[in-house]
């Protein structure tokens, strides 16, 4: 954490934050409410009185998590270079925070009826952000269905995928440089095309 010391964190807090650090660790499985109260310097009777259970402090985290990616969100001005925007908001996001990314990927691929919930709620903020590109740009209609899923694929591919694709690329995947790379050639593509108007768009 940055800007405030876990010491000066609530009791409730403290045991979300421990939470988070260790499922993103090693999985939520994985993590017993005892590690999280040891984690957190706390008794684990907290994690009942707070939470009511281990399901329950797993729900405090994914509101925490949702919280913090809408708030960012909401930071993208439509008026100031909408794309642009977006791609530092995911830098701010994802880029400089391991936890976070290990969090999700942890999560989203679990397979569990939680997961899919979370992948559902990133999905509905994909929608709404589809919607605000659409109406930002005069162009042709993305397809309604499949465009937020798309989207969603550009952001979190990387994330889900970091530990086989870091190999085959040149320095860390989430360094400042190859996420202003990243996000451009994301730009490119969302609004351009790979191949711009070329073609006839038959192709599979």
């Amino acid at each position: 954490m940055t800007a405030v010391e876990k010491s000066d964190l609530t009791g409730r807090a403290r045991l979300r934050e421990a939470a988070l650090e260790l499922f993103a660790e090693r999985g939520f499985e994985a993590t017993s409410t005892r590690a999280v109260a040891a984690a957190a310097g706390l008794s684990p009777a907290l994690v009942t009185r707070h939470f009511g259970s281990k399901e329950g402090l797993r729900a405090a985290v994914d509101e925490y998590v949702l919280d913090r990616i809408g708030r960012e969100l909401a930071e993208v001005d439509p008026n100031a270079g909408l794309m642009d925007s977006l791609g530092k908001v995911s830098a701010r996001l994802f880029g400089a925070d391991p936890v976070l990314r290990g969090y999700l990927r942890h999560v989203l691929l679990e397979d569990s009826v939680a997961s899919a919930d979370l992948f559902g709620r990133l999905l509905s903020g994909a929608r709404m952000e589809v919607e605000r590109l659409s109406s930002a740009y005069d162009q042709q209609e993305p397809d309604d269905e499949w465009a937020p899923f798309q989207v969603l694929c550009l952001i979190l591919g990387p994330l889900l995928m970091e530990r086989v694709m870091q190999p085959h690329h040149d320095g860390p995947l989430f360094a400042p440089q190859a996420l202003a790379r990243r996000s451009a050639a994301n730009q490119h593509l969302l609004l351009q095309g790979f191949y711009g108007s070329l073609g006839d768009g038959t192709g599979g």
